[in-house]
Parts: structure tokens; sequence; C-alpha cells
């Protein structure tokens, strides 16, 4: 399985499916991660967390514990 989380910087991925359960799913989805969006990572921050996306126009920062919960390929 592949995740949001492993995608290198400057390179795009497809979401196939979202993990978690509950909030924490739907918190995802209200950020407009769902089923088939195309995502590109920007830039990932000195530490590691978080990453910055782009998707449907706009730039979104995500954690890297919410990232593996986004299956991608």
């Amino acid at each position: 399985m592949n995740t949001l989380k492993e995608v290198p910087v400057g390179k795009s991925a497809r979401v196939v499916k979202l993990h978690g359960e509950g909030a924490i799913k739907r918190r995802i989805m209200d950020m407009g991660i769902t089923k088939g969006v195309e995502v590109f990572v920007r830039k990932v921050a000195p530490l590691g967390d978080p990453m910055e996306i782009s998707l449907r126009g706009y730039e979104l920062s995500l954690r890297k514990a919410d990232a593996e919960m986004v299956e991608v390929e």
C-alpha cells in the first residue's frame, strides 16, 4: 500500500482509498481529499511535518499522520 506520506516532493498521485474511521475520516474528506482526486506534493517542512499539497485548485497543509491514512496510486 502506498500512502500520501510516501509521495516525493514534486510528484502527483491519485487517491484510491481513505483509511481511518469516524471523525478522522470525515475531517480528511472535508478538506477535499476524496477518492479519485489528483494531489500534487508541493513541499515538506524542514523537520518533515507538515507537508503542503495542491488539490482542487488550492494548497493544503497536512500532517504526516493524516497523510498516512490516504492510500494513493
